[in-house]
């Protein structure tokens, strides 16, 4: 297990990669933007973005509207 913080919050996570953490999470990849450690990552880095202990995370969800 990983301790990182999401969005302020400590966590344990046991996901390798942020793609694993987003699902581990219960995001569906097309609705949420993500900052990793203070850097913006595209959905295509997320399957090779590795978590390591201590890492920092910013999640912000999209919504549509009118």
């Amino acid at each position: 297990m990983k301790s990182v913080i999401i969005n302020g919050q400590r966590r344990e996570t046991a996901s390798d990669n942020v793609s694993a953490l987003i699902a581990e999470l219960g995001f569906a990849s097309g609705t949420v933007l993500i900052e990793h450690n203070g850097m913006a990552l595209r959905p295509a880095e997320w399957n090779q973005r590795p978590i390591r202990d201590g890492d920092q995370f910013e999640l912000l969800r999209i919504a549509a509207g009118g």
